[in-house]
Parts: C-alpha cells; sequence; structure tokens
C-alpha cells in the first residue's frame, strides 16, 4: 500500500492513510458522528500525539486506557467522543494483535475472494456491515486490494463512479459528489419519515 489517498484533504494525514493500512483502518473506524475529513486526519493525529510518523497496533494496544484517552481529547480533539473512540481504537489494535500479528492489512492480505474479506472486515470491532463494505469499496476502488467478487460484496459501495462513500472520494470534487449524495440520502429518509 502506497497511494495517496484524499479524505482527510489534508497532505500530511492522506500521506499517512495511503501507506499504513492501520492509519486507514483506524481512520475509518473514526469516521462516524463527525465529518469525514475530521475522521480520518484523526490517525496522523494520533501518531503526533504518541511521537512517531506511524501507527503501530501492539503499541496502542498496548498504552495504558486512560492516558490513551487523554492523547485523543488534547485539543483538538481526534473526536467528538475521544474517550470511547480511543476505546475503540485500541479494541481495534488488540483484535488485529491477536487475530493478525498487529498487521493491518493482514485482514485482506491473504482474502480468497470479495465475502471472505467482507467477513473479516465485520468481524474487526466498531466494523458493522455497511462500514466493512465501505472500506471493502475503499480498498478496491483506490488501494488495489480486489479479490474475486470484492464488487459484489461491496454493495452499492462498490459500484463504478457511484459517489456514495469515501470509497468515491479522489479529491475536492468527487469530496463534493458525495456529499451531495448524502444530503439527497437524508432528505430522502426525512420525506419518507414523513409520510
Amino acid at each position: 500500500m502506497d497511494v495517496t489517498l484524499h479524505l482527510a484533504q489534508d497532505p500530511e494525514a492522506d500521506e499517512l492513510l495511503g501507506r499504513s493500512p492501520l492509519a486507514a483502518l483506524v481512520g475509518m473506524l473514526l469516521d462516524q458522528q463527525i465529518p469525514m475529513e475530521w475522521a480520518f486526519k484523526g490517525p496522523a493525529t494520533i501518531a503526533r500525539r504518541m511521537g512517531a510518523d506511524d501507527l503501530d497496533a501492539q503499541d496502542i494496544a498496548a498504552y495504558d486506557p486512560e492516558e490513551f484517552a487523554a492523547l485523543l481529547a488534547e485539543k483538538p480533539a481526534v473526536h467528538r467522543y475521544p474517550g470511547s473512540m480511543a476505546g475503540r481504537v485500541q479494541q481495534l489494535c488488540r483484535y488485529l494483535v491477536e487475530h493478525y500479528d498487529g498487521a493491518a492489512d493482514g485482514v485482506w492480505r491473504d482474502a480468497e475472494n470479495g465475502r471472505e474479506l467482507l467477513k473479516r472486515l465485520q468481524d474487526l470491532p466498531g466494523f458493522g456491515k455497511q462500514k466493512a463494505q465501505i472500506f471493502l469499496a475503499l480498498l478496491g476502488k483506490q488501494l488495489g486490494v480486489r479479490p474475486d467478487g470484492w464488487r459484489e460484496a461491496a454493495g452499492p459501495y462498490g459500484e463504478p463512479s457511484a459517489f456514495r462513500s469515501v470509497a468515491d472520494i479522489t479529491g475536492p470534487e468527487s469530496l463534493a459528489k458525495v456529499r451531495a449524495h448524502k444530503q439527497e440520502m437524508k432528505a430522502a429518509a426525512k420525506a419518507a419519515k414523513g409520510k
């Protein structure tokens, strides 16, 4: 993995996301209830606050939980809910240490097909079906991880030129298209509730 992503809209953070499988997974984990750019900038912020240029699952898993929560809560906070998200990041890292010797790319490295990869992603703490499908689409569309059937396993997020999620963001123009799609979905959901 060594590509430049454009999810944080910050060169340093995006560079880390493109070269560090763990940073990409942590960014995806953080991507809830805050703006996407804030979530995907989080891994670079965590690494910098830990005095490193990359994230290490073993280091994060072994970090004192209270100190790790304080690290995420420093201003500006990594997430709207830094304490609970610190716990989730550590839980993810502990799982990676236990099941993949701390190598985040072990989740996808030898997956035989898209269904197996989707299951592995859904087994990660904090990854439900939708988050797993979005990350699978990101792996396939931008990071070159394309086991047989990956598009089908990613569901609607795997569709080419869908502009539904972070998997489709390659710059400011595509970011605007994804935001527009999300606004349409929110409006449709609101209208459906009103009926």
